[in-house]
């Protein structure tokens, strides 16, 4: 299967580094710098109030920034920070004394223990997430603002110890935050990835949500336990967070360990010569660019990633690699031993059932209904096979339409039309 070009929605597809910001996350770091802006200046004007709680709970949340992590998905989060944010936002007294700070203040120590804890990483070259910052500054702010004008009344009736209309009212705004948070995080990555917005939406409840629910609740436990434990709540809150925190960057880490292994393997069959270099990477590209188009989530687009990095594999039991690695070419009965030896390969690990199944298949006729993963593999493998590294636009299309003679037999119609329309959109010196 020969040489081309990486495919994909462009630099937003790209799973490390700095990506430039699309103009959904451009909306939201501006909306981010105004309010910024506007809780600085207010609490400069005004005066702080509270200063000490003001104080504990900024460096709570700036050593929280410091230990963000990047969960899959290429999502950052810092639950640390947010759940110091909110229980700040949520805050009705602190060792029985009631706090009044406004919500600007909250704004305000939001945006100054975010840039603290955002220098360290920015000092030694790890800059942060801009985006990622500006959604946890909205999300805080717009509880802090529709919260705080109504912490008067919930702490006077506080202190005549029925605590449950505060917390109903935490509870309350705290799901609507959260499912804020959601939506705006769902218009950012549909941007960010050509994804449908329904399916960031879906993606975002299963991926993002429970975590976002449990930094949540832990903020509302903070501003609660603030009442009797006075500021030493902050550290008692903040131990058990960390360790959960720990664990959750060991997951991640051990997430991107496995996807850089098998991208590692994908490479055999090129080292080997069976294919031409880079080909499984552009397929893998191409595929999961076609199954966004297509609507897939994110678990079935990492089981399609893993695939389409390994649906090469089988070559090496080859004796004569079949020239240029080309298996469009190929005998079909031969393609077809291929993919079923590749499978066998994968199926050994032990850990990949999924994604051997999907391999297998890879060749099957649309009429014996294959998986939609191993349809979008055989035709991104194959458009890969025909247009090499070719940039010519006029070669791209030729090639579409030979895979549109195959449709219905060889082809699905509706992965060969996703793919028409991704690659129309990439100009040629993405698809390089």
């Amino acid at each position: 299967m020969a040489a081309g070009r990486p495919h994909g929605p462009g630099p937003a597809c790209s799973r490390g580094g700095v990506r430039s910001p699309n103009g959904a996350q451009i909306l939201l770091i501006f909306a981010a710098m105004l309010l910024t802006m506007a809780g600085i200046a207010h609490t400069a004007a005004v005066g702080l109030v509270d200063p000490r709680v003001a104080i504990g709970f900024g460096a709570l949340i700036a050593a929280g920034e410091l230990a963000r992590l990047t969960m899959p998905g290429n999502r950052e989060v810092a639950p640390i920070s947010t759940a110091a944010s909110l229980g700040y936002a949520l805050l009705l007294d602190v060792g029985g004394r009631p706090v009044e700070h406004p919500a600007l203040q909250v704004v305000a120590v939001m945006a100054v223990g975010m840039i603290a804890g955002g220098l360290p990483h920015l000092a030694v070259g790890r800059p942060p997430r801009l985006e990622a910052m500006a959604r946890r500054l909205l999300a805080g702010s717009l509880l802090a603002f529709a919260y705080r004008p109504m912490a008067g009344f919930l702490q006077e009736i506080a202190s005549r110890d029925n605590w449950w209309p505060a917390l109903g009212v935490m509870a309350a705004l705290g799901t609507v935050m959260l499912a804020a948070d959601v939506l705006i995080a769902a218009m950012s990555r549909a941007a960010q990835v050509r994804t449908a917005f329904g399916v960031a939406v879906r993606d975002e409840i299963r991926m993002a949500a429970p975590l976002g629910a449990a930094v949540a609740a832990s903020g509302m436990l903070l501003a609660l336990a603030s009442h009797n434990m006075d500021l030493t709540a902050l550290p008692a809150f903040a131990a058990p967070l960390l360790v959960t925190q720990v664990a959750f960057r060991k997951y991640a880490g051990i997430r991107a360990t496995y996807l850089q292994t098998v991208r590692a393997l994908s490479r055999v069959t090129e080292v080997g010569g069976y294919v031409e270099p880079g080909h499984s990477r552009r397929v893998s590209r191409l595929s999961l660019a076609i199954g966004r188009e297509l609507g897939m989530s994110e678990p079935q687009l990492l089981e399609l990633e893993y695939a389409a990095l390994m649906h090469d594999i089988g070559q090496l039991s080859l004796r004569d690699p079949i020239p240029g690695g080309a298996t469009v070419l190929a005998d079909p009965a031969q393609a077809g031993r291929i993919a079923e030896l590749g499978a066998e390969v994968i199926r050994k690990a032990g850990v990949l059932h999924g994604v051997a199944e999907i391999v297998r298949r890879q060749c099957d006729p649309v009429a014996d209904s294959p998986p939609p993963a191993s349809q979008i593999i055989r035709a991104a493998n194959a458009y890969d096979d025909l247009v090499g590294g070719s940039a010519d636009r006029d070669r791209a299309a030729a090639a579409i339409e030979r895979l549109r003679l195959g449709v219905g037999r060889e082809y699905d119609p509706a992965v060969v039309e996703a793919m028409a329309r991704t690659i129309d959109r990439l100009d040629p010196a993405a698809r390089l």
